[in-house]
């Protein structure tokens, strides 16, 4: 987890957690007392995180809520050239995989205290940083930090959508989509009825509509089936009384048939005759 703003003081001087180095930062110029960064050399085994070189990868904690990636950016270019920040509430192993970034959909405000990945072009700058005395400072007047109510009136207005914008990248989304589907759909028709590396071949049954396998066109002449029952059954019982009508018409045609039974009896018990011989 990020650490919080807190800071160990031991004979005059602050004392970084085990393998970290101290900072000093301060929002502006007139502010007196600093605040520190705590920063390593981010270690891992060579290819594992491809996005978080070795050797030039510096690890960054206690980053306060104000400070966001171009100010660490900004910060850090003074010793080597940056090649990409990245802050997260969280140290998280990297996989290599690449999360799409777009200020409309996955766009996370980080509340609090954070940490960050700072990836120079050159191995030099790790160390540059790890080796800083005076403090750096955040706000400045060619670069000043918004806080407070003017930060929280920039991020409303930030947070408005332009349509035209939002429908163009949506569209390019789907554009690179349909793409990929049709790569898809191409090399299973491709692979069709060829064997794979064991020898199973994949056998599929065709429906009505080309391109389903069975069991999917099967599905869908269910549900057209029962879709149709229910219609015929709303249609049947849309209104209370119509309900009870077709109740009342069924009780008399059986009462009628009742009727005729009993008649059709009583005259074959008449045509009746005794006859012995």
């Amino acid at each position: 987890m990020a650490a919080s703003g807190s800071k160990c003081v031991k004979n005059g001087e602050v004392v970084a957690p085990l393998g970290y180095t101290a900072i000093p930062v301060k929002f502006s110029e007139k502010h007196q007392s600093p605040h520190y960064l705590y920063v390593k050399e981010h270690k891992v085994r060579e290819g594992r995180d491809p996005k978080r070189p070795q050797n030039r990868t510096l690890f960054v904690l206690n980053i306060p809520p104000y400070c966001t990636e171009e100010c660490l950016s900004r910060l850090f270019s003074t010793f080597c050239p940056i090649q990409s920040v990245e802050m997260c509430e969280r140290p998280k192993p990297g996989d290599g995989t690449e999360i799409s970034r777009t200020k409309f959909f996955n766009n996370k405000i980080l509340l609090g205290f954070q940490v960050a990945y700072v990836v120079f072009r050159r191995p030099a700058g790790v160390q540059a940083a790890k080796s800083l005395q005076g403090p750096l400072i955040i706000s400045s007047d060619s670069h000043p930090v918004q806080t407070g109510i003017h930060k929280w009136i920039a991020r409303y207005a930030a947070s408005i959508v332009d349509p035209a914008e939002l429908k163009t990248e949506v569209d390019f989304f789907m554009k690179n989509y349909d793409q990929k589907v049709a790569k898809e759909e191409a090399k299973a028709e491709k692979e069709e009825g060829i064997p794979d590396k064991e020898g199973w071949v994949k056998v599929t049954r065709k429906g009505r509509k080309p391109g389903l396998p069975w069991t999917e066109a099967a599905n869908l002449r269910a549900l057209e089936r029962e879709k149709r029952k229910r219609a015929r059954k709303e249609l049947l019982n849309f209104y209370a009384w119509q309900h009870r009508e077709t109740k009342r018409q069924h009780i008399a045609q059986l009462r009628k048939k009742f009727e005729e039974d009993k008649q059709k009896i009583a005259l074959m018990r008449a045509q009746r005759k005794f006859r012995p011989y």
